[in-house]
């Protein structure tokens, strides 16, 4: 069992920056693929970024290339998202996931997850 503890989500205007975190619990964190979603009123859950097990591995929605960063510290259960350029799109509530992986594998889709935490709110105004 992974639990995850996100923070740093706030109010902001947009062109700010913003850096998520997600604290896990448990020893084999470095075993984990983890993942940021976002879910919008009224959207679906969408992908922002991935990184894999040691963190060698990284993938981002187009939405977010070039203006996110995804990193880890496995010696610290932590994970991150450094997020700049924002925008009023940015909006949404963000989650934390995790899934044991054998490889370095960079998971990308809400359904190859299965640990997630409760969330945390980023707002963007104009």
């Amino acid at each position: 069992q992974v639990q995850l503890v996100e923070s740093g989500g706030g109010f902001l205007q947009a062109g700010g920056s913003l850096r998520l975190s997600c604290a896990a619990s448990g020893r084999t964190f470095s075993t984990y693929a983890m993942g940021w979603f976002r879910q919008a009123p009224g959207k679906e859950r969408e992908f922002v970024a991935g990184i894999s097990r040691g963190g060698t591995r990284t993938s981002y929605a187009d939405s977010v290339k070039g203006r996110f960063t995804i990193s880890r510290e496995n010696a610290k259960n932590m994970v991150n998202l450094q997020m700049s350029s924002l925008i009023p799109e940015d909006t949404a509530v963000y989650y934390c996931a995790a899934r044991h992986a054998q490889s370095a594998t960079v998971m990308t889709t809400s359904t190859d997850y299965v640990y997630w935490g409760q969330g945390t709110q980023v707002t963007v105004s104009s």
